[in-house]
């Protein structure tokens, strides 16, 4: 070897080690060494996410591109690094469950160039965000989210119905509200986004769930898939720019965006991109992953938010009949609501669309049919409180004064609709509503907007969100639409995110056959059964009975059960399922238990497993799908029993079937523990 080899054959050996310290690797790993994450840093910042050795998430690039040229993720140079593990329990005021056991190990990456890479691992999912230590106040341009999966697996994901704005349709401008394509990755049409929690199948039977928490003040984000169909990446709706006034002066359409998606006051932990994974589908519907990533509320008493059941009016059109008036948007029908109300124990009755002025776009000028006085006076009597609705627009132009005005006249809360949007702006929006909201005690119910990411926990007022395929949807669904298959996937998907306002609760239930859209007088797919269990499985902390007083009363067997039904729990337990054909769900509060059943459109027989009530005898009133409920969907029996709770209990569902017990223990047993 000459001279000149020699020395290149030590240039090459002494660029060995550089190169393999090029690229650092570190781990982390959560509590019980089920999650690893592995963080590569080398020319870009890289990460994957594996479970008991099964990858699930491949090594995926993350940045973040500012305006004025800056990448954070971009040629790194780490500064330090440091680890913390987490344990505590969270105690929330309004929760599927008492108690939360928050438990997770951390790795933040701390670059110069000012900002921090955060990930945590839990024993069910891994997380992360950046972080900025900027001093001046910046934009964002882009954000680089890739989640590349293995092996071109199903996916399960919704894509928005954009709204038309010029002729051309809009996919970010959108009310979140979709059925699930069921689709191998690599089929799906890459001219749709997918809007969030979308889930995709994993080795050994395993899914993810991706989902973002703690958007506070950033746009929302969409995924689609990658053009090699390795994975998705997100996308994200830019900063409005011009914005028109539509529908009845209730909405506002973008019409054109800045260069950027978002603008940041210096120092800000941008939003966590979450991945939430299962060994078994049953996992996912009792993820509490959301919810702990969020940013805790405020120290103080939230005794004064009060969840409970609400008599809703729109659905059923005000479709009242019997009565000796004209049924509509006045006092006179209110106050029948209000009766129904207070006779079932209902705690609300909420005023939807048309109590206020259209057009003019003003919470003060009150339709003078309406009597909004004499309604609180009246409600007040009868033990009942009255939620107002509001379009976004409407009251974004005087949202202090109008909570402060009706908050004094005694309004317990809004919904508010029409959203549509989650780019910066309307995601701050829905943050000012929770703020304004909890400062004049009023309850929020965020209609027409995007999945929650934790709102409700930074602020536990903010009680219900939509973006959800609701029970509203069947007043206009166009042929085809399947309702029943979209409950037992959408449990598993859009729950994991957090509560809906699915609004279920039908008295008019129909098969697949005899189904079809009528806006005025609306039915259900699926069975009567069907409708009452969805209040034990579909988490709503303000759940509405969706139809008219005039059709529960002739119910008052379903009503009356469906009234007792709690909307916040002690216990929440999965106890089968899977995604797509069918699940059940036990839910437990003050010592008194609720079983729910769903079926697809598939009768199905099976067998649960009642061990997790404790052993003794119980009483049992239950509700389960008639002989002929597959003709004709009202069709149940109801019945009470005594049930022991070391025998599996077998149920039996019709086609869009369903199936609900309430289980509390036998008075001599508690006598005989006594003594």
């Amino acid at each position: 070897m000459n001279l000149l080899s020699r020395k290149w054959a030590v240039i090459l050996l002494m660029a060995v080690p550089f190169c393999a310290h090029a690229q650092k690797i570190i781990e982390l790993k959560d509590p019980s060494g089920k999650v690893q994450v592995n963080v590569a840093i080398g020319d870009e910042i890289t990460y994957s996410v594996s479970h008991q050795g099964d990858v699930m998430i491949e090594m995926s690039p993350v940045s973040m591109t500012l305006t004025d040229g800056t990448v954070f993720g971009k040629a790194p140079r780490l500064k330090r690094k440091s680890f913390r593990t987490q344990q505590q329990t969270i105690y929330p005021p309004v929760y599927k469950k008492k108690t939360i056991e928050d438990h997770y190990n951390e790795l933040t990456l701390d670059f110069k160039g000012g900002y921090k890479l955060v990930f945590r691992a839990y024993e069910d999912g891994a997380a992360y965000r950046f972080v900025s230590s900027l001093k001046k106040p910046f934009q964002v341009k882009s954000e680089q989210a890739v989640f590349n999966l293995p092996d071109n697996p199903k996916i399960f994901a919704a894509t928005p119905k954009g709204r038309m704005i010029d002729g051309v349709e809009n996919q970010y401008h959108s009310s979140f509200q979709n059925t699930y394509r069921q689709v191998a990755l690599s089929e799906w049409d890459k001219s749709r986004l997918a809007f969030l929690p979308v889930l995709s199948e994993g080795k050994n039977g395993k899914k993810i769930c991706i989902t973002e928490a703690d958007l506070l003040n950033y746009p929302g984000m969409f995924l689609n898939v990658s053009s090699d169909n390795k994975g998705f990446y997100g996308e994200f709706a830019a900063y409005p720019k011009d914005i028109s006034v539509e529908v009845r002066g209730l909405k506002g359409m973008v019409k054109t965006r800045e260069p950027y998606i978002a603008k940041v006051e210096g120092k800000t932990a941008f939003p966590w991109r979450v991945m939430v994974i299962s060994e078994n589908d049953t996992d996912l519907l009792c993820s509490d992953m959301v919810y702990k990533l969020a940013t805790p509320a405020a120290e103080g008493d939230y005794s004064w938010i009060k969840p409970g059941k609400v008599a809703w009016d729109w659905w059923n059109d005000w479709n009242l009949y019997g009565v000796d008036f004209r049924a509509g948007v006045n006092t006179e029908t209110y106050k029948y609501y209000i009766d129904f109300a207070s006779k079932f124990g209902i705690e609300y009755v909420i005023l939807d669309e048309g109590w206020a002025v259209a057009g003019p776009a003003d919470l003060f000028q009150i339709v003078p049919e309406i009597d909004l006085k004499e309604l609180i006076r009246y409600a007040e009597t009868k033990n009942v409180g009255l939620i107002l609705w509001a379009g976004y627009r409407a009251f974004d132009l005087d949202m202090e004064r109008v909570c402060k005005h009706y908050a004094a006249m005694g309004i317990k809360g809004f919904k508010i609709d029409f959203m549509d949007r989650d780019d910066q702006y309307m995601v701050d929006f829905n943050r000012r509503c929770a703020e304004t909201g909890a400062r004049y005690k009023l309850l929020i119910d965020l209609h027409g907007t995007f999945k929650p990411t934790g709102l409700q926990r930074t602020y536990p007022n903010t009680i219900n969100f939509e973006g959800v395929h609701g029970l509203e949807e069947m007043k206009w669904a166009q042929p085809g639409t399947d309702q029943v298959t979209y409950d037992v996937t959408m449990p598993f998907i859009r729950m994991v995110a957090g509560p809906l306002d699915y609004t279920q609760g039908a008295m008019n239930n129909a098969n697949k056959e005899n189904f079809k859209a009528v806006y005025s007088e609306p039915m259900s797919q699926g069975t009567r059964c069907r409708q009452l269990a969805e209040y034990v499985i579909f988490d709503s902390p303000l759940n509405m009975l969706c139809d008219a007083p005039t059709n529960y009363l002739k119910e008052e067997q379903c009503t009356k059960f469906i009234a007792s039904i709690p909307t916040v729990w002690d216990e929440t337990k999965a106890l089968c399922g899977k995604v797509g054909e069918y699940l059940a769900m036990a839910r437990q509060k003050e010592g008194v238990w609720y079983v729910g059943a769903l079926t697809n459109w598939d009768a199905r027989t099976m067998e649960l497993d009642l061990s997790f009530l404790g052993k003794g005898e119980y009483q049992a009133e239950v509700f389960e799908d008639g002989a002929n409920a597959d003709r004709v969907g009202k069709d149940y029996n109801y019945r009470v029993t005594r049930i022991s709770s070391d025998k599996k209990l077998k149920i039996q569902m019709a086609p869009g079937g369903g199936y609900v017990i309430k289980l509390w223990i036998c008075v001599e047993q508690i006598k005989t523990k006594a003594s």
